[in-house]
């Protein structure tokens, strides 16, 4: 199937017109989305004016650059001009919005052609959504990013956007056999967005390959926020040329004893592979203070979540699953103390991580615990979450499949505030280019 960078080249060489472009994933959502589920709507006639729009630019000379005329889903937690914003809510079914969010004004300007909004789990959080796994249809999609990874997997969209306050952009992506990244916290606006826990909300892209990821991620990044700082790295300069093998530190603890036998095998594996290849591996301990990630993680997620829901939980209950209203009224009846440690405890995290992570081109990890479970769950989130805790940026992309034919991911996890972003991305590419051709497309 069709990626971002590819499809730019064509389109920029006269090769492929936006508008053939999105007449094939159409055509995809049309034989495809009866068993897979991905979009809450398909803007048809909005996505074919836009994409000849951006044709008739193209034959002016104007260009404006890698996303011109692709077709990317957003999903339905993002506000997009006159299209509702629903969140998985049946109440909000009808919420139009006034404005671009942030992120989807900076695409629009960019020249995206936006298919439509993509399937959420309700608010953001762990009820399973209706969407299915293209591998498996048996098998979860993943957290609350699960519409835009299964729409990417299929081609029904060559790029979409999702995030995560958990494992929400990393899970999904990982189980649907895509590339994701979670960027460094406040490093993507998350203006015009629904919120879950606003400490630890990361909007960010998912796409085919680490190329993509970098693409998107340049038309989204800003530091607009309190201290106004405006300088982006370029991401997919970074990318051109030679790169050298990375060194990398391979974390263990949690990421080995919460592994499925399956991802153990295949991150001994990876190191085996990776260090002929002539990358450095290095096991790095992690703090002591690891060890309450999990837990804390939770309480600041029910803390804030139940700041943002609590009056319309107690107004319109029947608008919530059983398990976002378990986290919510675990933040209600959360005590201030109690929460103000979780938020000194991140704190502190924070810095020992930083402190570690710097002395690497990222960490090594697993991007999930196993391959994608039974439907009945969004997956476990305990290789993600510490990441949205700590707000250091992630890069996760599939690298085999395991016995039963579902993908294994790994992640990559670099430094936060780190002025040179590429760092992260030129370690993900390399390791991304040892493993090309080990993934089939899903057996749809």
């Amino acid at each position: 199937m069709q990626t971002i960078h590819a499809a730019a080249a064509d389109i920029r060489a006269g090769r492929l017109s936006p508008v053939d472009l999105l007449e094939t994933c159409l055509e995809r959502i049309d034989r495809l989305e009866e068993r897979i589920r991905a979009w809450v709507l398909v803007d048809r006639d909005g996505a074919r004016a836009e994409a000849q729009r951006l044709t008739e630019e193209l034959k002016r000379g104007q260009y404006r650059g890698p996303l011109h005329g692709i077709p990317i889903g957003i999903k339905d937690i993002f506000d997009v001009f006159d299209w509702p914003t629903a969140a998985g809510s049946r109440l909000w079914a009808n919420s139009i919005a006034r404005q671009d969010a942030t992120v989807v004004r900076k695409l629009r300007e960019a020249g995206a052609v936006f298919v439509g909004k993509t399937v959420t789990t309700q608010y953001a959080s762990f009820d399973p959504a209706v969407t299915r796994n293209p591998w498996n249809p048996e098998r979860t999609p993943g957290g609350s990013s699960c519409g835009s990874a299964a729409a990417v997997a299929t081609g029904m969209c060559l790029g979409a956007m999702g995030s995560q306050t958990g494992g929400s952009i990393t899970r999904p992506a990982s189980y649907c056999g895509v590339a994701g990244y979670k960027p460094e916290f406040r490093m993507v606006s998350c203006h015009g967005v629904v919120p879950l826990a606003h400490s630890m909300d990361h909007p960010g892209p998912i796409g085919r390959c680490v190329r993509d990821l970098a693409i998107l991620l340049q038309s989204i990044a800003a530091y607009d926020w309190d201290t106004q700082r405006t300088w982006v790295p370029d991401f997919m300069a970074a990318l051109d040329g030679d790169i050298k093998p990375p060194r990398l530190g391979r974390l263990r603890g949690l990421f080995q004893d919460r592994a499925e036998p399956a991802v153990r095998q295949m991150m001994d594996e990876v190191e085996k592979t990776l260090t002929a290849r002539g990358c450095e591996v290095v096991n790095v301990a992690l703090p002591a203070s690891f060890s309450d990630v999990i837990a804390r993680h939770r309480t600041v997620m029910a803390v804030e979540g139940a700041q943002f829901h609590q009056q319309r939980l107690r107004k319109h209950p029947e608008d919530y699953g059983p398990n976002i209203t378990k986290l919510l009224e675990e933040g209600i009846v959360c005590p201030a103390p109690e929460y103000a440690q979780a938020k000194k405890h991140q704190e502190q995290l924070q810095k020992e991580m930083w402190a570690v992570v710097g002395q690497f081109d990222a960490f090594l990890c697993p991007a999930t615990t196993g391959p994608a479970p039974d439907k009945g769950t969004t997956g476990d989130p305990a290789f993600n979450s510490p990441w949205s805790y700590t707000g250091m940026p992630t890069v996760s992309f599939p690298v085999g499949l395991s016995d039963d034919g579902l993908p294994l991911a790994l992640q990559l996890v670099g430094e936060q505030w780190q002025l040179n972003k590429s760092r992260l991305f030129r370690a993900a590419l390399w390791c991304e280019n040892v493993f090309v051709g080990r993934m089939p497309e899903p057996p749809l």
